[in-house]
């Protein structure tokens, strides 16, 4: 568990990692700051593209030879960025080092899949959805430290050591979870079929949706939230790694609640629950902003709430959107994952668009991302039937 864990925070911390060193690279590099930027945007879309790939290979090939090729792919690919002599290589290195740190997190979820059933799923997802949530949001931190005593090639260093260690614990602690007899034949046509008769699957999709709408009003929040506490509100980059870290915690204590309560509550009550509350601190903050005006506080505050709310939608869709599709986790896990990561990639950058004199961009298009994940939840997943639940977690919920 500990292996998977770390499989699934090395992409999102290679995601930003190195952005506190992005002036840096323009002059090192001698290339624009929209050139520099592209090298983020390439990576997520290798994180996307890797996702929706590897996954549902894996469920005709198994997940361990896909877990060890990816994750020395991703060593390899690292060090390409640790020595890019100009941007146009960087790049294209970051789209691939994306495609194949995409395996350690799209396979970490289709072998929990494979190992645990019953309210014991849930429990296990609340630890990796924990860590998809803080991982982007200290990334920026872990790197402004590297930076602090390094060049911005030393990031790439870093995860080139993080992705050996990470082969090494694979080849030890990690083996295959699906047994041959298991996996699905017919070569990658059908495969690809199996993804294809998800997508058409109305509930799942709806869980699918709801994940990716909640995570594009996350990287929203990561995008624009340093304009808005260091430029608008004036604080110091110290105390804006502290209000990062608060509101991580808030994130991981929705984790912890989740992964006591599941077993005991409906997982779709946990999931309704969890967008409600994100729904309620995205408006308050929207309400702040048009009413009071912009403070520190209640921007905090507000965040904090959404966060939290955020950190129970998280392990919830997981939960469920693989207990739907257990004949397939490896192509869920893909559309589960790769379209959180294609709907991140799709906000970030939205907050920027909308002007830089007020918080309100951001508040609005958080907003925006959890109303229509409401809505979602509502129209295609309706939670109201159950769909998805561990059978003993239902009995224990009717039972409580």
């Amino acid at each position: 568990m500990a292996v998977l864990a770390a499989l699934t925070s090395v992409a999102p911390l290679a995601t930003d990692m190195y952005v506190p060193g992005f002036p840096a690279m323009g002059d090192t590099l001698g290339a624009s700051s929209s050139a520099v930027q592209l090298t983020m945007t390439a990576f997520l879309a290798g994180l996307v593209v890797g996702q929706l790939l590897i996954g549902p290979l894996s469920d005709g090939l198994g997940r361990r030879r896909l877990l060890l090729g990816g994750t020395a792919g991703f060593v390899l690919f690292s060090l390409l960025c640790a020595v890019a002599p100009n941007v146009g290589l960087l790049t294209a290195a970051r789209f691939l080092q994306g495609v194949a740190g995409a395996a350690g997190m799209v396979l970490a979820r289709a072998v929990l899949t494979d190992r645990f059933h019953g309210a014991d799923l849930p429990r296990h997802f609340a630890v990796l959805s924990q860590i998809m949530g803080v991982a982007p949001i200290a990334a920026p931190v872990l790197g402004g430290a590297v930076l602090a005593v390094s060049t911005w090639r030393a990031v790439f260093a870093v995860l080139t050591v993080m992705g050996l260690l990470l082969l090494l614990a694979v080849l030890r602690k990690v083996p295959e979870t699906l047994p041959p007899e298991r996996r699905h034949g017919g070569g990658m046509a059908s495969t690809f079929r199996a993804m294809g008769a998800l997508l058409a699957r109305r509930a799942f999709m709806g869980y699918v949706l709801v994940l990716a709408l909640v995570s594009a009003a996350l990287f929203a929040y990561i995008g624009g939230s340093s304009f808005v506490f260091e430029n608008l509100h004036g604080v110091s980059s110290g105390m804006y790694s502290l209000i990062f870290a608060v509101n991580a915690v808030g994130m991981l204590i929705a984790g912890f609640v989740f992964s006591r309560l599941a077993g005991r509550v409906r997982l779709n009550t946990l999931l309704t629950a969890g967008v409600a509350v994100a729904g309620l601190g995205a408006l308050a903050q929207v309400l702040l902003v048009v009413t009071v005006g912009e403070t520190l506080a209640g921007t905090w505050a507000a965040l904090f709430v959404t966060l939290t709310g955020i950190g129970l939608v998280f392990p919830a869709s997981m939960s469920i959107g693989q207990g739907l599709a257990r004949s397939t986790p490896g192509a869920a896990s893909a559309l589960l994952g790769g379209l959180q990561f294609l709907f991140g990639a799709l906000a970030s950058p939205l907050v920027g668009l909308f002007g830089e004199d007020s918080s309100l961009p951001m508040a609005l298009i958080m907003l925006i991302a959890v109303a229509a994940a409401g809505l979602v939840l509502v129209a295609l997943a309706r939670p109201w039937q159950g769909q998805g639940e561990p059978e003993n977690a239902v009995t224990g919920a009717r039972a409580a």
